[in-house]
This record gives C-alpha cells, structure tokens and sequence, in this order.
C-alpha cells in the first residue's frame, strides 16, 4: 500500500528535486556556451554569488521568472507542465460532503476516507471508498465543479489505476451545482449510467450500487441523486 505525503510535503520536495535540476543543467549549458558566471550574473541583474547558489541547488527559494531569464541567457527555453498529482488540499465543504454520505451508509458496509491507489508510489488517493462483499467503490466528492472533461478524465485515470467495480461522484447541492448538471449532462450520462437515487436506496440496503452514479448531498443528513 502506497504512503501518501501531505499535499505541501509533496509540493515542497518535488520544487526542491525541480530545482536542483534546473539549476545543474544550467550550469551545463552555461559552460558549454562559455558563459562566465560574471557575464550571467551581469545580465540577470543578480550578484556572482546568486548565480553559483542557484547551479549548486543552494538557492531553494528562487524566483520562477529568475530561473526562465537565467535559461533564456544560456540558450535554453524552460517549459513546465501540470497534471494530476496526489491528493489536494480540502476545505471544510469537502470534508462535510464526504461525511454526510458516510451517514448514510448502514453498518454492514465499510468506509474509509483518503485510500491509496493500489500502485506502489503513486500518491493518489481516493476521497473515499465503500465496500461491500466482493465489490468496492471509489468515491470522489466535488463541491464547486465546473470543467466536465477536466473532472471526467481525471476520474477516468484514477478508476483505470483504482482496481474498483465502479464510481461515485459526490456534489453538494448548491446553485452552482444544479447549473453543473444541466450544462454538462449529456457529458456525464454515459459515464454514469446508474441514477444517483437508485444507486443511493441499494447502498442504504447494504447493496451494491450496481453502477458508477452521480450523488448529489442536498442536506447535512439528506441526500437526493440525479
């Protein structure tokens, strides 16, 4: 089972291994160009001294932009990307939307909160899952989305890696929310074949949902589904 980091702890050590890096290959290119540290120093507007931190990976704190005009300087165009990463920070609203689907689950169900992808350093997690016997759920909750692709390709590579029967994606009822579903309806509909209210009586049963379904929390104890 994979060891999941703190999203700052996570954050913080791959900026570190990120600069570390950029700042050896700079150096790299640096001296393949015949660049003296006092001419890159000069042209960046930074002492000798910043410049030598910054290809020895003693500067952790440099600016981005410093780091794109030092590549600039040397020949070099520095890129960066994002994708999906470990699990995110959550506010208060998250934490109360996984908690009122939890109190509708009986007894004979288990449930667990922030479960790790069953891939050896893969630092996602589901924000919940349900089980039963011989079935498990992954549960994602949302409580202000706005991207349907965005959200439906992330959740279609985590339950790719999930080794789970299926999804369920909570929503906290809100306006926003309701505006959600009408725009991106047709969208999630085939991912989510089961209606949220059929999926929600079977668990309350103690039943497997029999599908992935979209879950829409509209109380603090009750919920109704799309």
């Amino acid at each position: 089972m994979a060891v999941l980091e703190r999203p700052f702890d996570r954050g913080t050590r791959l900026g570190r291994e990120a600069i570390a890096r950029i700042g050896r290959e700079l150096r790299t290119a640096r001296i393949d160009r015949g660049l003296t540290v006092d001419a890159v120093a000069s042209a960046l507007g930074v002492s000798n001294a910043e410049v030598s931190r910054i290809e020895r990976d003693l500067s952790p704190n440099v600016p981005a932009i410093r780091l794109f005009r030092f590549a600039g300087l040397v020949g070099l165009d520095l890129s960066t990307s994002l994708f999906p990463g470990a699990a995110a920070l959550r506010d208060g609203a998250h934490v109360s939307l996984l908690a009122a689907f939890a109190r509708s689950l009986p007894p004979s169900l288990r449930w667990g909160v922030e479960v790790p992808l069953p891939i050896a350093g893969d630092q996602r997690a589901w924000d919940g899952m349900v089980s039963g016997t011989g079935w498990r759920y992954g549960v994602e909750a949302e409580t202000a989305p706005h991207d349907a692709q965005a959200l439906l390709r992330r959740l279609a590579l985590k339950e790719r890696d999930g080794d789970v029967d299926g999804l369920l994606l909570l929503l906290r009822d809100s306006r926003r929310v309701r505006d959600f579903l009408r725009a991106a309806g047709d969208e999630l509909a085939p991912r989510f074949p089961i209606r949220g209210a059929a999926a929600m009586a079977r668990l309350r049963n103690g039943e497997n949902p029999a599908g992935s379904a979209v879950i829409v929390i509209a109380t603090q104890r009750s919920s109704r589904a799309t």
